[in-house]
């Protein structure tokens, strides 16, 4: 009856631009474009990042509670992986999802590489200007040997994002209206998610907990091994291995 009287579903998602478009904003997308197209070529791992603001609601009997989806989208193979999170947001939540991919799925697809391209929002967890975020994949380049390169998005313009409808937007529409009554249950319907392309989606549990408000100070910062690119170096710069924030 509600099809008849021209009702259907609806979901939240991001179609305008917030605020005044940045002047450059074009010239980064051609930035991100050419940088992921040369990385690719290479056979080299490009990947889309990001959290999923709406996050999930589970309903385990007398035990109510939120995860927090953060992932992590593979562009060249069409893959993602999902890290559910049951604590904060943080820059060191977002840090570890990438991690979990790397050993998950990443490690085991791109033998031998060297280096990897990120492509992330210009704000939040993963944001341009937070410096813990810069500070935790120092520490993952230590640990794993990569060179990140990352590229940020402009102000606004996140809806570009690739995990956001490479992704993302097909995991919403697969549990959509579904009971989210345990994390065994999202989990589930997560991995499940596909596409008529092919896209293949794995998830893992994170139960770490996450502290809010760490502050990274000046000279934490001062040792981060990045070299800025010449075109808007807060955007797009490059976090090598140091041993000496090891």
């Amino acid at each position: 009856m509600l099809n008849d009287l021209g009702y259907s579903l609806q979901l939240n998602q991001k179609m305008l631009q917030v605020g005044e478009p940045h002047p450059d904003r074009d010239e980064q997308f051609r930035h991100i474009s050419e940088t992921a197209k040369a990385f690719m070529s290479e056979g080299l791992p490009v990947i889309s990042i990001d959290f999923k603001n709406q996050g999930a609601e589970y309903t385990k009997s007398g035990q109510p509670g939120k995860v927090a989806p953060y992932g992590v989208y593979d562009m060249a193979r069409n893959e993602g992986f999902i890290n559910l999170g049951i604590s904060s947001d943080t820059a060191r939540f977002a840090v570890n999802s990438v991690r979990q991919w790397w050993d998950e799925m990443g490690m085991a697809r791109y033998p031998g590489a060297s280096k990897l391209y990120i492509t992330a929002d210009g704000g939040g967890s993963n944001g341009s200007r937070n410096r813990l975020w810069k500070t935790e994949l120092q520490q993952l380049a230590n640990e794993t040997g990569l060179q990140f390169q990352v590229s940020h998005f402009p102000p606004g313009t996140s809806k570009w994002n690739k995990i956001e409808h490479q992704l993302f937007s097909y995991i919403s529409k697969n549990w959509r209206g579904r009971p989210l009554e345990t994390l065994m249950v999202i989990i589930s319907l997560v991995e499940s998610t596909t596409t008529k392309k092919g896209l293949k989606v794995k998830c893992g549990l994170d139960t770490n907990e996450y502290e809010t408000g760490i502050k990274v100070s000046e000279e934490e910062l001062q040792r981060i091994n990045i070299v800025r690119d010449d075109f808007h170096g807060e955007w797009n710069y490059c976090i090598s291995p140091s041993e000496v924030f090891a």
